[in-house]
This record gives C-alpha cells, sequence and structure tokens, in this order.
C-alpha cells in the first residue's frame, strides 16, 4: 500500500482531528503518494506533485522588486488574505540574520536596526500581489526590514500579520546592534511599503516561533523554538490592539507540575499519546526578560517543557501547536489545547483548558521533524518538515489518512510557510533555500 494510516476515521463535521491517536501501516517516505494518486517526479527538478498539480515558482530570492529592491533570502512563514478585485495577498517572512546592507536608499527610520550601517538586521517581511484566475505574481515590495531571523508568525482576525524574530541577541552581547532583538512585530497585509517597526514587547522577548489566536479571535498563543521551550498565551489589554500591551502567561499542567512533555530520557513521567491533561496559566513578571529567562520564570512556578515548539493553527474548537523534535526518537509532536469555555477569566479554575498529545509517531517515514501547519479551507491538516531531508508537505486527511503531498525535488532544505488563498484554490508554500515561493493548483478534495 502506498499510504500511511496516521489517523483513525473521525466525524467530518469537525477540523479538530479528534482521532489523531493511532498509527498502523507506513511504508518507505519515497514510496508514499496522496490522496490524488503517487507523486511524479518534476522534469524541473524543484517540487514533486501528485499528477494533476502544477505549480508556478514566484518572488525568488534576488529578483527586483515593484519597490526597486531585491526579494530578500531565506523565505519562511507566511500568511494569506483577501485583496482586491479577487486577489491574494501573501505576507512572507525572511529567517536572515545580520549582514551587509542589501536595501540602499531606504529610510533609516523605517530599518527596525540598521547595525551600525555596516550590519543591518537583513530579516523582515514581503509583500506580495498574486493573482489566482491568471496565476500570475502582479506585484510584490518589502514591508518590514531590520529585524532578524524571522521565522514564523500568525495571521490575526483584523487582517494583519505577526512576524516574528527566533532570537534573543541584545546590544549588550553583540555590540554591531543598536536595539534589542526577540520580538513580534505587526504587519498590515493592506500597506503599500515599509513602515514604521514597532515592537510588541509585551508580548514577550524570546526565540519566537508562531501564534494562533483563541478560536473567539481575542487570546494569542505563542510557541517558543528552543529546546526547554514553554507554551505561552497572551491576553491583551485592549482586544485587536497588541501594541497596548496585556499579560503574558505560561502553560502550567495541573497536578503535575513541572511536567517534561518531551518524552526523552529526561522525561520521568512521559505523556502517552490520546492523553488529556487539565491546565492552568501562570503569569510571567518580565516578558522582556533582559536575561533571557522567560523560561525559568515559568519553570519556577511549574509550567510545563515543550522540545522546539514551532508551527500553530487555529481551528473551531481548539489550538494546535508542533514540537518539532519532541518524542522518544525526536521526529516531532503535535499538540491540541481546547481552551477553557472561561479561557483567561475566573471560570477557568472550575472548567480548565485541556492539553492533549496527538501525534508522536517516533518513525521519520510517517513524519520527519513537522514545523508549519495549516489547516485547508476544507479541512485537511498540511504539515511542512524541516528534518535531515528528504522534506516536503505531509497531507493528513479528515478521513484519518496521511500522505506525503509534495517533496523538495531540489536539495534536502525545509519547505515551509504553507497556506492557502482565501477562495482555496492555491496553496503557497516555500522552499527556504534558495528561497523560492510556489502557488500549487489542482483538484483539491472537497
Amino acid at each position: 500500500m502506498n499510504r500511511r494510516s496516521l489517523l483513525r476515521q473521525t466525524s467530518a463535521l469537525t477540523l479538530g482531528f479528534l482521532g489523531l491517536k493511532t498509527l498502523s501501516q507506513k511504508s518507505a517516505y519515497a514510496q508514499t503518494g496522496s490522496p490524488y494518486g503517487p507523486l511524479v517526479a518534476d522534469a524541473a527538478r524543484l517540487l514533486n506533485l501528485p499528477a494533476g498539480f502544477r505549480y508556478v515558482a514566484i518572488s525568488r530570492t534576488g529578483e527586483r522588486m515593484d519597490d526597486g529592491l531585491v526579494v530578500p533570502g531565506l523565505h519562511d512563514g507566511m500568511g494569506a488574505f483577501p485583496g482586491p478585485d479577487g486577489r491574494t495577498i501573501i505576507v512572507r517572512n525572511h529567517e536572515m540574520s545580520q549582514g551587509a546592507p542589501m536595501h540602499a536608499g531606504v529610510d533609516q527610520k523605517l530599518i527596525y536596526d540598521a547595525g551600525k550601517g555596516l550590519t543591518p538586521g537583513l530579516g523582515g517581511t514581503t509583500n506580495l500581489y498574486f493573482n489566482t484566475e491568471t496565476q500570475r505574481l502582479e506585484k510584490h515590495f518589502l514591508t518590514l526590514t531590520g529585524t532578524i531571523r524571522n521565522c514564523a508568525g500568525g495571521v490575526t482576525p483584523w487582517n494583519t500579520w505577526i512576524s516574528s524574530e527566533e532570537t534573543n541577541l541584545r546590544p549588550a552581547a553583540n555590540n554591531s546592534l543598536e536595539a534589542d532583538h526577540g520580538y513580534n512585530f505587526e504587519v498590515n497585509a493592506y500597506q503599500s511599503g515599509l513602515l514604521e517597526p514597532l515592537p510588541l514587547k509585551a508580548m514577550g522577548r524570546m526565540s519566537h516561533e508562531a501564534v494562533a489566536f483563541d478560536p473567539k479571535g481575542v487570546i494569542v498563543y505563542q510557541t517558543e523554538d528552543r529546546g526547554d521551550s514553554l507554551f505561552y498565551r497572551f491576553l491583551p489589554a485592549v482586544p485587536g490592539e497588541l501594541w497596548r500591551g496585556g499579560r503574558l502567561q505560561a502553560l502550567v499542567v495541573r497536578d503535575r507540575l513541572g511536567l517534561d512533555t518531551r518524552n526523552n530520557a529526561a522525561s520521568q513521567t512521559p505523556v502517552s499519546v490520546g492523553e488529556v491533561l487539565d491546565c492552568a496559566w501562570v503569569d510571567v513578571e518580565q516578558p522582556e526578560s533582559p536575561g533571557d529567562n522567560l523560561r525559568a520564570q515559568g519553570f519556577s512556578k511549574g509550567a510545563a517543557r515543550f522540545s522546539r515548539g514551532e508551527g500553530a493553527w487555529t481551528s473551531p474548537e481548539a489550538v494546535w501547536f508542533v514540537s518539532t523534535d519532541g518524542g522518544r526518537a525526536g521526529k516531532g509532536q503535535v499538540w491540541r489545547y481546547v481552551p477553557s469555555p472561561y479561557e483567561g477569566r475566573r471560570g477557568e479554575i472550575r472548567f480548565p483548558g485541556r492539553l492533549e498529545l496527538f501525534f508522536e509517531p517516533n518513525d521519520a517515514s510517517i513524519i520527519d521533524n513537522p514545523d508549519n501547519i495549516v489547516i485547508a479551507p476544507w479541512g485537511d491538516l498540511f504539515l511542512c518538515e524541516d528534518g535531515p531531508g528528504p522534506n516536503g508537505v505531509v497531507l493528513v486527511t479528515q478521513d484519518g489518512e496521511a500522505y506525503s503531498f509534495a517533496v523538495n525535488a531540489l536539495n534536502s532544505g525545509e519547505m515551509c510557510g504553507a497556506c492557502f488563498s482565501p477562495d482555496g484554490s492555491t496553496m503557497f508554500v516555500n522552499m527556504q533555500s534558495p528561497g523560492i515561493t510556489f502557488a500549487i493548483t489542482g483538484p483539491w478534495r472537497r
């Protein structure tokens, strides 16, 4: 058989994949296909897809953009938004660090950290306007610059993108810097160029990865890409205005304070697949963490540990997040957090939110270090891989099956940033290096 069974049969009424608990048939990665049939070798040796699917490669590193600047490298997390006249607007991260100036002529006020004019932060975001009817890129331009290692982030309910720095660098430790790093930044999908960057400091200074909102669209959940990371939530002082501040908290598992969820040799009480854990939240009093001690603040209050929290996405009833190298074999875990009906309010003491470990295969032939995740408009789950390679995009259907949907045919680098156009016709996904965005169309299951 050419399919890998990951889920048991579940109700199509939920996007929660409630059966993500059992593993049965599996096969070698190269032999797996998808519900659309086996993968077909790409003549251009870029991206292998099932027959009937096709891609357009757009906005490659080094191309000249409409603002006269060049496309930065290391494409990463992305979000898609409805644009004018049916267009799709994509906001795309670039996970670049410091380097020689590459955006000549940009107003210095619009560069978050100019690196004393010598080694500015080269991370940031670009906005792309894409026509899904013609499958053509119509324009692209820079919208955030001067930041460092913008890895993932997330889409807000009010059509902005949170771009997250995966670093904790400060001038005190690196004299080529002019500003602290390790913050979230908000980018408007509809801005027409660079705006002055504003770090969202109350959301914490850490090695950020992804953000996702609770199903009601108010509370923000955050992952942290560290080997002993925490899972955070941010309670905004004013809903929809993150820049006004709020409370940063870390997740605690009730009755198992300091729980190590990594299920590795250091975990004294491993978590079983399908186990449901009642949760509480503790305040993190120093969100700007001058000593890079957010985790220590949480550990001192019993917060749970995760191994490299990365991708996050919201379904109608839950928040999903990935532990990229969690598990006994270090091949990844998928977690599901169901908020309390009184999330962030006093009533959650009696009716707590619940955390469940859904997926820990400990087998690279099933999935190899999942990173970014997205739920398609029709309910299927897609996970981007960031393992030793070959890497690709794994599809998990609502019928309970997991398949290889796409494979990087160029190199062993990661795939990242998967998201769908608002009309559901096109998947956008990045090959991080050499930096290519793919627009994929085909006979999607509905």
